[in-house]
């Protein structure tokens, strides 16, 4: 098992850690697979109920006091031919990229987006003053993103070596 050095300034602070490199790649893959079953399944479930839609929540399930309570109700009332297929596919396909690796960066980034207006639909949060868990998921969606967990047992390590990516570098924001 090899170990490495990490060396960074985080917040001005200079950092140094060792770390395992074979428990790291085990963390990334489990963390990367977990989430992608989560939104895989909250997301197929939505898609194979034709009578899911996001309409009772937005009306009806928002907490008092939300400071865009106006925003759920147009959403709901002007905007739901575009909202309930953005949920349903969104969460669908973002856990399927993650499940098999691919795109990981750019699922992670609308993954993250996703729970960010998860989030903001919860305000007031009744368990906590800032942190719940779509902030924890967002949170963890960023890190995955960030290590370009892709690359551990999953398509992305095929598709940066394919040769549009090699002509197209800029193709690896969106993959890893």
């Amino acid at each position: 098992m090899s170990t490495r050095t990490l060396e960074t300034e985080l917040l001005g602070r200079r950092t140094d850690f060792e770390y395992s490199e074979t428990w790291v790649g085990y963390a990334l893959l489990a963390l990367r697979l977990v989430m992608g079953w989560t939104m895989f399944y909250a997301g197929i479930t939505k898609v194979l109920d034709p009578s899911w839609s996001a309409e009772g929540f937005l009306l009806h399930a928002i907490p008092e006091g939300n400071p865009f309570t106006g925003l759920w109700t147009t959403l709901a009332s002007d905007w739901l031919w575009l909202i309930d297929p953005l949920n349903q596919w969104g969460l669908t396909l973002v856990g399927l990229a993650l499940l098999v690796g691919a795109f990981v960066r750019w699922s992670a980034f609308w993954g993250a987006v996703m729970m960010l207006f998860y989030w903001a639909a919860s305000l007031p949060l009744e368990n906590g003053i800032v942190i719940d868990d779509h902030i924890v998921y967002a949170m963890l969606l960023f890190g995955l993103g960030a290590f370009g967990a892709g690359r551990i047992l999953g398509l992305d390590e095929l598709v940066e070596d394919a040769g549009i990516v090699q002509r197209n570098p800029w193709l690896r924001y969106v993959l890893g």
